[in-house]
């Protein structure tokens, strides 16, 4: 069983969040989820629905899979040491590090997106991703997968890649009978983002 950080922020958007986690709760016995925030506080999201944690931050960094979801307020969780520490030592001991619309520049202002490819919602792109100033920011993608990292365009787009981190690790037919039982149309080419044009980023 592979075990999984799903960091939680206040005002976190909820579709990042309970998007992939619809999708990594199917997998079964073979991952166990564990919502991680920085006080044992419910955290609220950005629609105030208050989530009940089950960890902080100070109870540890040992997991095999991270979550980071985005939302409005990604960038002032970025100036919380607590946080963006947690973020670096769960990150570098993890298999594999998700992250959905501007949790993808949280990720970045911890430097570990350094010299990586990776993308981010495409509406705040071009306000956002001056914060990463040394990552390979990639306009048109749903997700970019490099090494390790795997990181989305805005919202829905969570759920395609995290189908994909899914596939990666369990089997494309794993992420496909997912899909299949969530009734969810997998837009399973990394490259199709008509909202890159739509937001002029091409």
């Amino acid at each position: 069983m592979k075990t999984l950080a799903a960091l939680v922020f206040p005002g976190f958007q909820t579709l990042d969040f309970f998007g992939p986690l619809e999708m990594l709760g199917d997998l079964g016995d073979k991952i166990a989820i564990t919502v991680v925030a920085e006080t044992s506080e419910p955290v609220p999201s950005v629609h105030g629905q208050g989530l009940v944690v089950d960890k902080t931050v100070s109870d540890g960094t040992d997991y095999d899979l991270l979550l980071i979801p985005g939302g409005d307020t990604a960038l002032e969780a970025a100036k919380r040491p607590a946080v963006t520490d947690w973020i670096v030592e769960t990150s570098n001991k993890a298999e594999l590090v998700m992250t959905v619309c501007t949790g993808s520049i949280l990720l970045a202002t911890t430097g570990l997106l350094d010299g990586r490819r990776a993308t981010t919602n495409k509406l705040d792109f071009l306000g956002t991703v001056p914060l990463g100033p040394n990552v390979d920011w990639v306009r048109q993608a749903r997700w970019v997968e490099d090494g390790k990292f795997f990181t989305s365009s805005g919202v829905s787009a969570g759920m395609d890649m995290t189908l994909a981190a899914i596939a990666h690790l369990f089997g494309k037919a794993t992420a496909e009978e997912i899909a299949e039982g969530t009734e969810y149309e997998w837009h399973d080419d990394a490259n199709w983002d008509p909202f890159a044009k739509s937001s002029g980023l091409v």
